[in-house]
Protein backbone atom coordinates (compact mmCIF):
# COMPACT_ATOMS: atom_id res chain seq x y z
CA UNK A 1 0.00 0.00 0.00
CA UNK A 2 2.53 2.32 0.82
CA UNK A 3 5.11 1.61 -1.97
CA UNK A 4 1.49 2.02 -3.99
CA UNK A 5 1.07 5.72 -2.61
CA UNK A 6 4.67 6.78 -2.62
CA UNK A 7 4.78 5.93 -6.70
CA UNK A 8 1.61 7.67 -7.08
CA UNK A 9 3.13 10.86 -5.47
CA UNK A 10 6.64 10.60 -7.32
CA UNK A 11 4.07 10.58 -10.64
CA UNK A 12 1.49 13.59 -10.13
CA UNK A 13 4.41 15.55 -8.59
CA UNK A 14 6.25 15.37 -12.00
CA UNK A 15 3.09 15.62 -13.75
CA UNK A 16 2.37 18.49 -11.66
CA UNK A 17 5.93 20.03 -12.45
CA UNK A 18 5.44 19.59 -16.26
CA UNK A 19 2.18 21.11 -16.10
CA UNK A 20 3.12 24.31 -14.10
CA UNK A 21 5.87 25.08 -16.60
CA UNK A 22 3.66 24.90 -19.44
CA UNK A 23 1.14 27.47 -18.63
CA UNK A 24 1.14 31.06 -19.65
CA UNK A 25 1.72 33.64 -16.76
CA UNK A 26 -0.97 35.38 -15.85
CA UNK A 27 -0.16 39.21 -15.05
CA UNK A 28 3.23 38.40 -16.03
CA UNK A 29 3.74 41.71 -18.40
CA UNK A 30 6.13 44.65 -17.26
CA UNK A 31 3.20 47.00 -16.65
CA UNK A 32 1.69 44.36 -14.00
CA UNK A 33 4.93 44.35 -12.11
CA UNK A 34 5.05 48.35 -11.49
CA UNK A 35 1.16 48.84 -10.78
CA UNK A 36 0.07 49.59 -13.96
CA UNK A 37 -3.52 49.42 -14.77
CA UNK A 38 -3.73 45.57 -16.32
CA UNK A 39 -6.92 44.14 -17.56
CA UNK A 40 -5.78 40.72 -16.99
CA UNK A 41 -4.74 41.43 -13.54
CA UNK A 42 -8.08 43.21 -11.81
CA UNK A 43 -10.35 41.65 -14.53
CA UNK A 44 -12.20 38.81 -14.23
CA UNK A 45 -10.54 35.73 -14.46
CA UNK A 46 -12.96 34.22 -17.29
CA UNK A 47 -13.22 30.16 -18.11
CA UNK A 48 -10.19 28.45 -16.26
CA UNK A 49 -8.34 26.71 -19.81
CA UNK A 50 -7.97 22.70 -19.78
CA UNK A 51 -4.55 22.45 -18.44
CA UNK A 52 -5.60 25.16 -15.69
CA UNK A 53 -8.27 22.48 -14.84
CA UNK A 54 -5.90 19.34 -15.22
CA UNK A 55 -2.71 21.72 -12.97
CA UNK A 56 -5.81 21.88 -10.15
CA UNK A 57 -6.25 18.29 -10.22
CA UNK A 58 -2.81 17.08 -9.97
CA UNK A 59 -2.51 19.70 -7.07
CA UNK A 60 -5.26 18.23 -4.94
CA UNK A 61 -3.68 14.72 -5.49
CA UNK A 62 -0.75 15.84 -4.53
CA UNK A 63 -1.87 17.34 -1.45
CA UNK A 64 -4.13 14.17 -0.55
CA UNK A 65 -1.24 11.54 -1.14
CA UNK A 66 1.28 14.09 0.88
CA UNK A 67 -1.43 13.86 3.75
CA UNK A 68 -1.57 10.29 3.69
CA UNK A 69 2.34 9.64 3.31
CA UNK A 70 2.41 11.73 6.54
CA UNK A 71 -0.31 9.96 8.63
CA UNK A 72 1.51 6.17 7.72
CA UNK A 73 5.01 7.58 8.78
CA UNK A 74 3.59 8.28 12.10
CA UNK A 75 4.25 4.25 12.83
CA UNK A 76 8.29 4.13 11.62
CA UNK A 77 8.96 0.04 11.29
CA UNK A 78 12.15 -1.27 11.47
CA UNK A 79 13.84 -4.38 9.92
CA UNK A 80 15.80 -4.56 13.47
CA UNK A 81 11.71 -5.23 15.43
CA UNK A 82 12.17 -9.10 14.53
CA UNK A 83 15.63 -9.31 16.15
CA UNK A 84 15.76 -10.25 19.82
CA UNK A 85 18.88 -9.00 21.82
CA UNK A 86 20.99 -11.68 22.88
CA UNK A 87 21.70 -11.97 26.76
CA UNK A 88 24.96 -10.00 28.05
CA UNK A 89 26.83 -11.51 30.14
CA UNK A 90 28.11 -9.34 33.14
CA UNK A 91 31.77 -10.66 34.01
CA UNK A 92 31.91 -10.20 37.40
CA UNK A 93 35.03 -7.83 38.78
CA UNK A 94 38.19 -9.66 40.18
CA UNK A 95 37.72 -9.38 44.15
CA UNK A 96 39.88 -6.93 45.52
CA UNK A 97 42.84 -8.22 47.82
CA UNK A 98 42.11 -7.65 51.62
CA UNK A 99 43.30 -4.93 53.63
CA UNK A 100 46.51 -5.62 54.93
CA UNK A 101 46.74 -5.10 58.69
CA UNK A 102 48.37 -1.60 59.13
CA UNK A 103 51.92 -2.10 60.81
CA UNK A 104 53.15 -1.72 64.12
CA UNK A 105 54.46 1.21 64.90
CA UNK A 106 58.03 1.66 65.74
CA UNK A 107 59.32 1.34 69.18
CA UNK A 108 61.82 3.19 70.39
Amino acid sequence: MRFLLVSLHVIVSAILIGMVLLQKGKGADIGAAFGGASNTVFGPRGAQSFLAKLTTTAAVIFMITSFFLAITSVKKSSIMESVKPEPVQQQMPAPAAPPSAPAAPAEK
